[in-house]
Parts: C-alpha cells; structure tokens; sequence
C-alpha cells in the first residue's frame, strides 16, 4: 500500500470518528442545557432553606427503584420574603407548617395556611410570597432524579 493510500484510507476513518465525537458532543450539550437552566437563579428575597433529609427510592415500585430520589426541604419566608417565578425540577407536595402564603399560579392567587397541604407539577411557572408580618415555614417534599444536586428551582423557560 503507497504512503497516499494509507493516509487516504486512515483519514476517512478519522473523518467517520470525528463525525462520531461531533455527534456525541452536540447531544450531550443538547442534553445538558436542561441542567444548565438549573443553575441559573430565581429571583429570591428573605428565604433559607435546609434539605432534612434526601433517599434515592427503592422499594416495592421496580420502575422508579435507583431512578429518583425523594428529597423534603424545609423554606422559612421571613415577613415579605418571597420567590419569583419559577420551575421546579420535579413535582411535590408542600405542607405550610406555620404562617400565610401567598400562592401565584397561571394569573391566580391562593392562600395556604398553617397545616393546609398544596401540589406542585413543577413545569408550571408559579411564585410565592409572604405577605404577613410573621415568619411562614414551608415544608417541600420533591422527587427528583437521582443525581440532581443542588437547588431544584429554575427560571421558566420564557425569562
């Protein structure tokens, strides 16, 4: 085989690598922008928060065992704190363990009060707000994927 043979021959198989890498490359920064909006922040405003405690699920449900993890996270708003609009990585339960908040949902307004129990999708732009003068504790209990890290809130996709 000549020297230009070889090189010929050696290149288009480099090509066809390359090609492969440049694919592989694009799906995963494709894939890797939902990550990228978590890390952008929510606007927030007198807020903590402390995750109590987080478990990968496994149990009596095959199909979910290793895939996500419960995560619960308590919130404190103090007096006029709030959270803009935002998403959430996974659907949850809230329970308001003490004070008022004011829910914001698809131009509508709820107010959840001390041991009352809401439901969020997650993938509908929504805001909260403490409107009273005393401290509201929000309990937030979430599934997520196994591997997320981090706050689980990001700007919805139109901001």
């Amino acid at each position: 085989m000549k020297r230009c043979e070889f090189i010929t021959l050696f290149g288009g198989a480099m090509e066809g690598t390359m090609m492969r890498f440049m694919l592989l490359l694009f799906v995963a920064l494709l894939c890797g922008t939902g990550r990228l909006a978590a890390q952008q922040t929510v606007e927030m405003q007198g807020i903590t928060s402390v995750v109590k405690m987080e478990e990968v699920t496994f149990g009596h449900l095959p199909e979910l065992n290793g895939k996500f993890k419960l995560r619960a996270t308590e919130m404190t708003f103090a007096p006029g704190g709030y959270i803009g609009p935002h998403h959430h990585a996974g659907p949850g339960i809230r329970y308001i363990i003490s004070g008022e908040l004011t829910f914001a949902e698809g131009g509508q307004e709820t107010v959840y009060k001390s041991g009352e129990y809401y439901y969020e999708t997650g993938n509908l732009a929504h805001a909260g707000e403490n409107r009273t003068n005393l401290p509201l504790r929000v309990l937030v209990m979430e599934i997520l994927p196994k591997d997320w890290t981090g706050p689980a809130v990001f700007p919805p996709k139109s901001q």
